[in-house]
């Protein structure tokens, strides 16, 4: 098929306007279904849900369309081969969702859809479940019109929200069917709807959950408190110490190799449209913190970061109960970039906690998972081309930015498969995702599934005229 014309062009944004209240049901359907991978309590509606993308991948007009089944969650498949002379996009998403967790902090229920003031709110709305599902639709609508210009392959997995643990097994047992020319993801964000990015780095994570033991029970805090080692009160000491006054994580040898921007590089960065004001009102804060001598993007793309992610110990139930704990634990995660490696900096987190562990408790750390920094081309024809499509569809082009959070398996697809990908996003920083009310605007559902046949044509054409 021919890359599209004015005409073409035209076919595809009318079948999106006269579709567009049935896009909206379909997603909203999607939604409804708990498909949280973290507690296996939902592992039925995790299924459930791999079904139902399953169905919606075969009425789109994919061929193959298959579960997958891998140690956990099973790999939804589907392609579309119109010509094995053309280049071939892999499409990457994700259909499980983060625990919905605290529930009475959402105005609305998670898994009951709504849409307000032209965001739809729901757990997935945003990460991944509507951006997956952009590109089930802009496919349909490339089908529909007979306007699709090269193969497409989609792989959708169920796992993404736990670390991917068996997609790299997956994409091993798999390399011969997944065999193409690029990688395209959206599950990342832009600057603004008035201001398009695309991302061309993320960082990687280490996470890891430290237990700290004291006493075999808990103890009366007025007979055994002051005589007795409080594991709550050493787990937060420990902790504390990982950091310096300036926000520098004081773990040795954490920042070996990694990867510092020139000034020149930096000058790029700053150029990003960024209102410091803004930004502490929209997430409720009167006064930023972090890493002396970077910018808050610079802190949230290009350094390395340590957070716990949660922490408890001893009573936590309603009124006072006077104890001293048995155990402590605390969740804890670091961001990494480019330089870093997921494993060493889980040896070197675990030798340095350890090494400070007074003798008074018990410690073990465990590593939950992990994933790799990655950095992607911006001369790449696929880059090329995203540009263009979203340069097309928002009428500005975008700025390539660093994203901060983490897709593990997109260093994967590089190492395994050989394939280079684009994170061509549509969310929001604002969107609330892995937060209560997360949402996802309408008007972003819509231009990602505009921009993706963009995306499609200018990448065939450009493949066309190497």
């Amino acid at each position: 098929m021919n890359t599209a014309s004015p005409s073409t062009k035209s076919e595809i944004n009318n079948y999106i306007k006269t579709n567009e209240e049935r896009f909206i049901n379909e997603l909203l359907e999607l939604l409804r279904i708990p498909s949280v991978s973290a507690d296996s309590k939902y592992k039925p509606d995790v299924l459930k849900m791999a079904e139902a993308v399953k169905a919606k991948l075969m009425a789109a007009g994919a061929d193959k369309v298959e579960l997958v089944q891998t140690a956990g969650y099973p790999v939804v498949y589907g392609e579309k081969i119109i010509d094995v002379k053309l280049p071939t996009v892999v499409v990457y998403g994700h259909y499980d969702v983060q625990p919905a967790d605290p529930l009475n902090l959402w105005t609305s229920p998670p898994f009951e859809p709504v849409i307000k003031d032209g965001k739809i709110f729901a757990r997935g709305s945003c990460d991944d479940k509507g951006q997956m599902f952009m590109h089930i639709k802009a496919f349909e609508t490339m089908m529909k019109t007979n306007n699709l210009p090269c193969n497409v392959k989609f792989m959708i997995e169920g796992e993404e929200e736990v670390g991917s643990a068996n997609l790299g097994q997956f994409l091993k047992e798999n390399k011969e069917r997944l065999k193409g020319d690029v990688i395209l993801i959206s599950d990342t964000s832009i600057l603004g709807n008035d201001t398009p990015s695309i991302d061309v780095g993320l960082r990687g994570l280490c996470y890891m959950e430290v237990e700290v033991t004291g006493p075999d029970r808990d103890l009366h805090s007025g007979v055994y408190g002051g005589a007795v080692a409080n594991p709550v009160n050493i787990l937060c000491e420990m902790i504390a110490s990982m950091k310096d006054k300036n926000n520098h994580i004081t773990i040795p040898g954490f920042y070996e190799g990694v990867l510092e921007l020139s000034k020149e590089e930096r000058a790029e960065m700053a150029k990003a449209p960024f209102n410091l004001d803004t930004y502490k009102k929209e997430i409720g804060i009167s006064e930023i913190l972090g890493e002396t001598g970077y910018t808050t993007i610079e802190r949230t793309g290009i350094r390395p970061t340590l957070d716990v992610n949660g922490i408890w110990g001893g009573y936590t139930g309603e009124g006072a109960k006077t104890v001293l704990p048995s155990k402590a634990n605390a969740k804890i995660s670091m961001r990494l970039v480019p330089g870093q490696n997921s494993e060493k900096t889980a040896e070197l987190f675990t030798k340095y906690i350890t090494s400070i562990a007074p003798k008074s408790v018990k410690l073990k750390v465990s590593v939950h998972h992990g994933g790799e920094p990655v950095l992607t081309p911006t001369d790449s024809i696929a880059f090329k081309a995203a540009s263009k499509a979203m340069e097309k569809t928002f009428g500005k082009k975008p700025i390539p930015t660093r994203g901060g959070g983490s897709i593990p398996i997109v260093a994967l697809f590089e190492s395994v498969l050989g394939l280079k990908s684009v994170l061509m996003g549509f969310g929001l920083d604002t969107d609330a995702i892995h937060s209560p009310n997360e949402h996802f605007g309408v008007f972003n559902y819509f231009k990602g599934i505009e921009t993706i046949p963009l995306f499609f044509n200018y990448y065939a054409e450009m493949q066309g005229a190497k």
